[in-house]
């Protein structure tokens, strides 16, 4: 059976976005799943003068990891319309140790936040980018309002929740191809 990575791109330990990866793992059908916790890679700022003296412990562990999946599935938070620090960190230290970081396979892409535009900006800006580091298929989900929407480990709103389902079958298709 085919084995999914889900994780937050956010090291807040009470992250909306690791609830959502959390949640939508939790609802594949016929695909084992681990969640990881970004907190758990921390790292120096990546710069040309940081590389010179060799990758972190880190980011090596955190790339090899992600060569024992056969897809991902990522919750972005959005900080000032992109990415946050913590994940653009991993993710320049990661694409310098393989510029395909998602290793020609699946990714289920989302993002949340309090807001009503449920991180839609820094969705758009890793749909473009992510294709170019490797993500084979891109399947997409915005959750708007999140504390509106997400309720006691769930979405709540069935319109929103039928939506994600949706999502995560096609998804989890694409993966088992």
């Amino acid at each position: 059976m085919k084995k999914i990575l889900a994780f937050a791109g956010s090291t807040s330990s009470t992250s909306i976005n690791k609830q959502l990866a959390t949640f939508a793992a939790e609802n594949l059908k016929n695909t084992y799943f681990d969640v990881i916790d970004l907190r758990d890679f921390s790292m120096p700022v990546y710069s040309s003068d940081e590389e010179q003296n060799g990758f972190p412990e880190n980011a090596i562990k955190f790339n090899a990891l992600l060569n024992n999946y056969d897809g991902f599935i990522l919750s972005l938070a959005e900080h000032n319309g992109s990415y946050t620090a913590a994940f653009k960190n991993i993710f320049d230290w990661s694409s310098r140790l393989e510029v395909n970081v998602f290793r020609e396979k699946a990714l289920l892409l989302m993002a949340t936040s309090p807001g009503a535009m449920g991180g839609r900006f820094v969705l758009a800006a890793a749909e473009q980018r992510f294709p170019r580091q490797g993500a084979k298929t891109i399947t997409t989900f915005s959750l708007p309002s999140f504390y509106d929407n997400f309720k006691e480990g769930k979405i709540v709103n069935d319109d929103l929740l039928s939506t994600l389902k949706t999502k995560v079958v096609e998804f989890e298709n694409n993966v088992n191809q």
